[in-house]
């Protein structure tokens, strides 16, 4: 069967194909590949969340956003718990 191309909505086709061989899915790699042809490859790397380190929250903080993500027994952790579960939830 020949290899179909990603089709004309991806921007970047070379870049779509290593992304998909590297094993991300086509919804994926199209993004990426599109984000890439509007700016820089570079630039695409460097995009991502601005959020503050779970190192320099408060128990409170981490508390609240354990709430929000439904982490169980929460009220009963450290901070250090906290983290860890938050990271690995």
């Amino acid at each position: 069967m020949p290899k179909r191309g990603p089709g004309p909505s991806v921007k970047d086709p070379e870049l779509y194909e290593a992304l998909r061989e590297e094993g991300n899915s086509k919804e994926k790699s199209a993004r990426i590949a599109n984000a890439a042809a509007n700016t820089s490859r570079s630039a695409v790397g460097r995009k991502g969340a601005k959020a503050e380190d779970y190192d320099e929250r408060t128990k409170e903080e981490l508390m609240a956003r354990a709430k929000d993500i439904g982490v169980k027994g929460r009220s009963r952790m450290s901070k250090a718990e906290l983290i860890d579960a938050l990271r690995n939830h």
